[in-house]
């Protein structure tokens, strides 16, 4: 599938940055024409493209003019940590990061701890501990994955409700296929996360509703991705390619090129995190999209999601308290979080937030999911998202990624992916 190992690609990428760079971010000065510089590492999507980071990034320093940014990217949606790795190692750590994993980063000293005065405006501070510390901004929660789908399809293949079971589901499955549909839209490529969207959803709604503390229990060794509940995940998952309602031949298409394909008609229901409802809502396909939950066995609600994504900084910032004020101005600026909200469809996690009068319909119809589920207490962690002490080891969630492709694709058969992932996580260990 890659031509190139992830390694020599990321640090190729990190080399054509910093030779693109006017001021790298290595240099000694910390100062720019007398204001302090502060280095922040973003990721560009089709739904976060350099205007919007160029906007965000503007409204603060208007607010903050003793600080000015510098704005590095990261070469690719999904690989933002393993970047961020790279500048470490290279000397150049930026000073803020957003949405890049603390795990590996906390634990040898590189980041700062927020302390608890400082996280007073977020709904949950303590989400993401390591070792009894916060190193990552709460600042939105994200569901990952619902499950949007093409209201046309469904009803030109004569599905007449969303699925609320495995079984509906594969019912609904079927019916695509007969009619010649495919029933499901997924991706991969360089942005591996879009081949294991509804194993993430699997393992959330029938392991972690069972077991929710079930990835602090691999942490202790007291589980194994051999275990029977989670093979049966796997099992599932491998299940839909088996039958058809995967496309193979889709694992080589980035997460761009995967969100355009279902918003052209080219798949019936696409698993994807909340943040696709952003371009659902503006883009506007020619048809209508709903979203439901991913399906559980015995239909009851399961809703995973995660909170956390926010920005990190590095204890050794040149300038920290310029780099604390940056971040804590960027999430908790109203119009930022608005613009978050229509960008990339997030959930802030601000206390006394207001979502604006005009988000769309389909960004409305999944905030709805989430509020029933938590009015359910049926939330659970999204499986491969979460971070800190119980999240994947580092590396982890690439490995995920791998197994979801070589199940889509039959290289694996449950039980192997199962052996793989044990045996990649000894190793990470």
């Amino acid at each position: 599938m890659r031509n190139k190992p992830r390694a020599f690609r990321v640090a190729a990428a990190l080399a054509a940055v910093v030779a693109l760079s006017a001021c790298t971010v290595g240099d000694n000065s910390s100062t720019v024409d007398g204001k302090q510089e502060v280095t922040f590492l973003t990721f560009e999507t089709p739904n976060l493209t350099p205007g919007y980071w160029d906007a965000a990034i503007k409204r603060v320093t208007a607010k903050n003019p003793d600080i000015t940014v510098k704005k590095l990217v990261a070469p690719t949606a999904d690989g933002r940590t393993a970047y961020a790795k790279q500048l470490l190692q290279s000397g150049q750590f930026p000073d803020v990061m957003i949405a890049v994993s603390p795990a590996g980063f906390a634990e040898a000293g590189n980041l700062y701890a927020w302390q608890p005065d400082e996280l007073k405006d977020f709904l949950y501070p303590t989400a993401n501990p390591i070792n009894g510390k916060y190193y990552q901004l709460p600042a939105n929660t994200q569901t990952i994955p619902p499950i949007y789908y093409n209201k046309k399809m469904f009803a030109d293949a004569g599905v007449t409700a969303t699925p609320k079971t495995w079984a509906e589901l594969l019912d609904a499955s079927a019916k695509l296929k007969a009619k010649g549909m495919t029933p499901f839209v997924i991706g991969g490529g360089k942005d591996g996360f879009a081949s294991s969207m509804i194993l993430s959803g699997l393992v959330s709604v029938d392991l972690y509703a069972k077991t929710p503390d079930w990835l602090t229990k691999r942490r202790s060794n007291q589980a194994k991705f051999a275990d029977p509940d989670f093979e049966k995940a796997l099992g599932k998952f491998a299940d839909l390619a088996a039958k058809g309602y995967l496309d193979k031949s889709a694992v080589s298409r980035d997460y761009a090129a995967t969100e355009q394909a279902f918003l052209d008609g080219k798949g019936a229901m696409y698993p994807m995190g909340n943040w696709f409802a952003a371009n659902a809502d503006t883009k506007k396909p020619g048809f209508e999209i709903g979203v439901f939950n991913v399906p559980t066995e015995d239909g009851t609600v399961v809703a995973p999601a995660y909170t956390g994504g926010g920005m990190i900084v590095s204890a050794k910032a040149k300038n920290l308290d310029a780099a604390k004020k940056f971040a804590l101005a960027f999430q908790l600026d109203k119009e930022q979080l608005d613009a978050s909200v229509k960008a990339d469809g997030l959930f802030p996690a601000i206390k006394g937030y207001t979502l604006p009068s005009d988000v769309g319909p389909v960004f409305k119809a999944g905030y709805e999911l989430y509020q029933q589920a938590q009015a359910q207490e049926a939330v659970v962690h999204a499986f491969r998202w979460e971070t800190a002490d119980d999240g994947l080891l580092p590396g982890m969630a690439d490995k995920v990624d791998a197994a979801a492709q070589d199940l889509i694709t039959g290289r694996r058969t449950p039980a192997q992916a199962a052996a793989f992932l044990d045996t990649e996580w000894s190793k990470a260990g």
